[in-house]
C-alpha cells in the first residue's frame, strides 16, 4: 500500500527520477501555450511510487468536472482540497471551526492543515495516482508541500478561466456551499489572482505546467486534457 512507502523520510517521484533517459524530455514551451507538445510514451520503474497531479484554477474554472473524467479514463483517485476542508467544517472540530472562518474571509486555509487532510487521505488509499484539485493556493502552499512531501508533483495543469465566467458558474451551482455568495466570490478571486498565480508561474517555469483553456463544453475542454496523461504508459508497471 502506499502508506508504507509514505513511512519513508523523503518520496522520491518517478517523474524527476526514474524517467526512462531514452524518451523525449518536456520541453518547456511558450508561456501559457493551450497546445500539448508531442512525448514518447514514457513509463516508470516501479509502482509504489506515486503519481501526482495538482489542479489549478479559479473557483469556477471547471476544475472539478475535468478531474472527474480523468478519474473515469486514467484510473486517479481525485482529492479536492475544498471538499476536505468543508468535510472537516461539517464535523464541528476546532480545526473545522477555523477553517471556517477562515474561508469566510476569503483568506487561504493555512498549509500544514490542509496537507494534513490531503496526506491522510493519500494513506489511506492503495491508488498511486493522485489528482490534488485546489491546492496549493499559494507560495506558503507549495513550499509547505515540498517540505513535506520531500518532492514535487509530476505534473501541473492550470484550468484558465474569465473571471465573469467564474463568477456566473459558481452561482449558478446552487449546491447551498458557505463560500458560494457574490461577496465570497469575488474575495476568492481576488486571493487566487494575488497568491496563485506566482504558484502557475513557478511550475511554468519548471517545465511542468499545461494551461488549459478553461471556456468551451465539457467534452471540448477534456480534448486538452486528454494527451496530458496518455502519453503516460501508466499500465506498465501497475499504475
Amino acid at each position: 500500500m502506499w502508506r508504507r512507502v509514505a513511512s519513508v523520510s523523503h518520496l522520491t517521484f518517478a517523474h524527476n527520477s526514474t524517467v526512462n533517459k531514452n524518451a523525449c524530455t518536456f520541453k518547456c514551451w511558450e508561456a501559457f501555450t493551450t497546445e500539448i507538445p508531442r512525448k514518447e510514451k514514457t513509463t516508470y520503474q516501479t509502482a509504489k511510487t506515486p503519481f501526482i497531479t495538482f489542479v489549478l484554477g479559479g473557483p469556477g474554472s471547471g476544475k472539478g468536472t475535468q478531474c472527474m473524467k480523468i478519474v473515469e479514463n486514467f484510473g486517479f483517485t481525485h482529492l479536492s482540497a475544498g471538499d476536505l476542508l468543508r468535510r472537516e467544517i461539517a464535523s464541528n472540530s476546532a480545526d473545522g471551526i477555523m477553517i471556517l472562518n477562515t474561508i469566510k474571509e476569503g483568506k487561504i486555509v493555512p498549509s500544514e492543515l490542509t496537507i494534513k487532510l490531503i496526506q491522510k487521505e493519500m494513506e489511506s488509499s492503495d491508488n498511486y495516482k493522485f489528482l490534488i484539485d485546489g491546492f496549493p493556493r499559494s507560495e506558503d502552499n507549495r513550499k509547505a508541500f515540498e517540505q513535506i512531501f520531500g518532492a514535487e508533483p509530476d505534473n501541473v495543469l492550470f484550468f484558465d478561466c474569465p473571471e465573469d465566467e467564474m463568477v456566473k458558474r459558481v452561482l449558478n451551482r446552487n449546491q447551498g456551499r458557505v463560500d458560494d455568495n457574490i461577496d465570497t466570490i469575488k474575495k476568492r478571486l481576488k486571493v487566487f489572482t494575488a497568491l496563485n498565480l506566482p504558484v502557475v508561474n513557478y511550475y511554468l517555469e519548471k517545465g511542468k505546467l499545461y494551461k488549459i483553456n478553461g471556456v468551451g463544453t465539457v467534452d471540448e475542454i477534456y480534448k486538452q486534457v486528454h494527451p496530458v496523461f496518455s502519453t503516460f504508459n501508466f499500465e506498465v508497471f501497475g499504475f
